[in-house]
């Protein structure tokens, strides 16, 4: 029987787990000629929920990640590349006639991978225009296109002004719905929140919440019970470790399904399985360890106390604040409450106990 848990990539059936209702709203917001923002913490499936309703909606869709968007150019690059997977060349090649820029596309025959560029030095805001421009064209009334922009707060990283632009484009174009998404809370509350942002209020606001929890033990005593007796008690002990955080329950419950594979009691399993992701991740966690200040360092050893930093008082609470921010903004701890931090990677923070403490 094939390992049930998959993690570190987009998922869908058989793999995807629950958000029924969130499923639905997304799917209802489809129907509508509304545009769609949503903030929730890094691996929290966000991207692989979007996908799964966009895709039972039927309707294509341009997708892009602004994580991997190095330049004005390369974002017209990849919207390109994103368009062309979805219409066939015919429909959009005359299109390209009015592009001031032509780009240069190649598809590699052995494996049809489609490549996008313009040639150095181009006019940067030019093919940025022109290929935002073409999202409207290929779209209508009768075949509404999706538009994706994942990871959404790496746009201001672009180009300083580029979300003023984007935004004086997109208010234009009648026939998308655009989904926006974001994973760094403050960031991008002061995109969509702040009144002096270009995109003020531009969408329906969704924030995506962990699974709760009788679904998430459900999840995973299902597909554990195969291979174990102790299904209900080791999904138990699976969430209550990673604090019911998709993405580290997927892999310490697939962790944890392997070692029962290769004939592991189910007695040791769960802190076997522990052991071994933080040691495979020793290496990583070291280096990034000795990028934080003393300041950064001081705070996560508190976090993983489980200590409130703020009330500490080891150092200035102007220092101690914008330290946590910092971590907070960089997705390394989570601001659950006021003055109320988690570590986001609980193996990490194992390590940091096992390590540092």
């Amino acid at each position: 029987m094939d390992n049930p848990f998959k993690f570190g990539t987009l998922v869908d059936e058989p793999y995807f787990t629950d958000r029924v209702e969130e499923l639905a709203r997304i799917g209802q917001f489809l129907k509508s000629e509304n545009h769609l923002v949503l903030i929730s913490p890094r691996r929290y499936g966000k991207s692989s929920l979007v996908r799964k309703a966009v895709r039972e909606s039927g309707r294509l869709y341009v997708w892009v990640n602004m994580q991997q968007v190095l330049s004005r150019e390369d974002f017209a690059a990849k919207l390109l590349k994103s368009i062309f997977k979805q219409y066939k060349m015919e429909k959009v090649k005359h299109f390209l006639r009015n592009f001031r820029v032509l780009p240069s596309v190649s598809v590699n025959p052995m494996t049809d991978e489609m490549s996008v560029t313009f040639q150095p030095l181009v006019d940067s805001r030019a093919v940025f225009e022109d290929s935002m421009a073409l999202l409207g064209e290929v779209s209508s009334a009768e075949h509404r296109l999706v538009v994706v922009f994942d990871e959404f707060q790496d746009i201001l990283e672009i180009d300083k002004h580029i979300d003023r632009e984007l935004r004086a484009i997109m208010q234009e174009q009648m026939n998308i719905n655009y989904i926006l998404l974001g994973s760094q809370e403050s960031m991008m509350a002061d995109i969509f929140e702040s009144p002096k942002s270009p995109f003020y209020h531009f969408g329906m606001l969704m924030r995506l919440n962990k699974i709760p929890q009788d679904d998430f033990l459900r999840y995973l005593q299902n597909r554990l019970s195969p291979v174990t007796a102790r299904s209900e008690d080791m999904a138990r002990k699976i969430l209550n470790f990673t604090d019911n955080h998709p993405y580290y329950t997927q892999q310490l419950a697939s962790a944890i399904w392997d070692l029962i594979a290769l004939g592991k009691s189910d007695t040791e399993v769960f802190k076997l399985a522990i052991t071994d992701i933080v040691q495979s991740h020793d290496l990583d966690y070291e280096r990034l360890w000795l990028t934080f200040n003393k300041t950064d360092q001081l705070m996560i050893r508190l976090v993983c106390q489980g200590s409130n930093p703020v009330k500490s008082r080891m150092l200035p609470t102007s220092t101690m604040t914008s330290s946590l921010k910092r971590l907070a903004q960089k997705g390394y701890i989570i601001n659950k409450e006021k003055n109320d931090y988690a570590m986001e990677d609980p193996f990490f923070k194992e390590w940091i106990i096992q390590q540092q403490l």
